[in-house]
């Protein structure tokens, strides 16, 4: 019997670097227990704002608490959006003449952006910038689109730290593939590189010379770690950069610095007046982003400036010295091993090249890790669950995926377990060295 064919994106589509390991774990049947890395699913809670707006939502000045769930309008509740807008102000940049969307979480905002800015094949084919290694997600929802990515290439050192690109070499990716617009992640995923305020405005100026979008995905905003000022696009005006307003663009999330990664609300913010309206007109077709996560993340738009900026505090303190001692502990425990310097976000690349065999494959090695691999700690079992970095590369130009010999680990677990991770990459690189590699 014949069946419906599928089609070809459906056909040939893997799961997505971050979520790989944990459905290969999913098919153990044993107790081993996974301290999971692979994807930044943070393990804190909420603001207490948020909170006590989710633990109320049957009182009688909730708008569910007779439940009735209406659509919201496309663009969001106001409430919503001066949430985020006033998170911008709490860093000290103004939220005067922005326009703002509420959307499904930051994935939905990249999916609109691309659509936004991007041409399909043909003609009006404008292709995405990104710079490599890069958040795997744009590269997913352009294929998903039919648009394309093209990248220029960063190269993590032996101190840990990612060389950004020189001018030269995006100005020549944006002659010869015209992009619609250059993305930048300033406290970057996957890498943790920090883009301080002097790349960003070099970056920009890139993006006003060469008269392409800039699309700043801002998710882990605040969190730096080098007792450095907040970097953002929106503290790029015409005063630094002439000619930059009016072709910014902000992504925004719950998700990181809130911990509300399963409200799955974020924001797509412009200083663009036309974007932002034809941005609405497409995201009618989807009606509204969640009604109830709007409004229990609104709850932010009346929190005083001074309180959010406390706790902007508390959350680069408590990620600033899991991060540091990691890093630390791993580089001890695995000489010649490269872990990426933690200066922002909540993430760290960690690359075997100088000590791995020959044929060595992160992803080969995060399936064995997620499906094969134990580690005995004080007669409890453990795996580790790690994202494979070669899908976080999309520059195919040279032959090759530095992303082979690296794997991203996010600093999400609680840090009873995160103190483990040393022991387990370890423990579970030799046994991938001794008996897994597939040559």
């Amino acid at each position: 019997m014949s069946f419906p064919q599928l089609s070809k994106h459906f056909e040939t589509k893997i799961p997505s670097a971050v979520r790989l390991a944990q459905l290969e774990y999913n098919k153990r049947t044993d107790n081993v227990e996974a301290v999971n890395t692979a994807i930044g699913n943070v393990a804190m809670p909420l603001h207490p704002a948020i909170q006590k707006r989710m633990f109320a939502l049957s009182s009688v000045e909730c708008p569910f608490h007779a439940g009735v769930v209406k659509y919201t309008p496309t663009a969001g509740e106001k409430e919503t959006n001066n949430a985020f807008k006033n998170v911008i102000a709490a860093s000290g940049f103004s939220a005067d003449n922005l326009y703002s969307m509420v959307t499904d979480g930051a994935s939905q905002a990249i999916e609109l952006i691309i659509t936004g800015i991007c041409g399909a094949a043909g003609s009006d084919e404008k292709p995405l910038l990104v710079i490599d290694p890069a958040y795997t997600n744009y590269m997913a929802f352009a294929e998903r689109l039919g648009r394309k990515v093209i990248s220029v290439s960063r190269e993590l050192s032996e101190n840990g730290k990612f060389c950004m690109p020189c001018t030269e070499s995006l100005e020549e990716k944006i002659k010869k593939y015209n992009p619609g617009g250059l993305v930048v992640i300033p406290y970057d995923n996957p890498t943790g590189n920090y883009y301080d305020r002097d790349v960003m405005q070099r970056l920009a100026l890139i993006c006003v010379r060469n008269n392409i979008w800039m699309i700043s995905d801002e998710a882990y905003r605040e969190l730096n770690y080098n007792d450095v000022e907040p970097s953002s696009i929106w503290g790029i005006t015409d005063k630094e950069v002439p000619g930059i307003e009016n072709r910014r663009i902000s992504i925004e999330t719950t998700s990181k610095i809130w911990n509300g990664c399963g409200l799955r609300i974020g924001a797509i913010i412009t200083d663009n007046k036309k974007f932002h309206e034809k941005a609405v007109a497409e995201y009618t077709a989807n009606l509204c982003s969640n009604a109830i996560g709007q409004y229990i993340f609104g709850a932010i738009a009346h929190e005083k400036i001074p309180d959010l900026r406390k706790w902007f505090e508390t959350q680069r303190h408590y990620y600033k010295s899991m991060m540091n001692e990691l890093k630390f502990e791993l580089e001890n425990r695995l000489p010649g091993v490269i872990v990426s310097a933690p200066d922002a976000a909540i993430y760290a690349v960690i690359d075997v090249k100088n000590i791995a065999r020959p044929g060595f494959d992160s992803s080969d090695f995060a399936l064995y890790c997620a499906g094969e691999g134990v580690v005995n700690i004080n007669n409890e079992l453990y795996t580790l669950l790690l994202a494979p970095m070669s899908g976080f590369y999309s520059n195919k130009e040279n032959g090759s995926n530095p992303g082979k010999t690296q794997m991203r680990i996010a600093f999400v677990e609680k840090p009873e377990k995160m103190i483990l991770l040393p022991h387990l990459f370890v423990e579970l690189f030799h046994q991938y060295e001794n008996t897994g590699i597939k040559l």
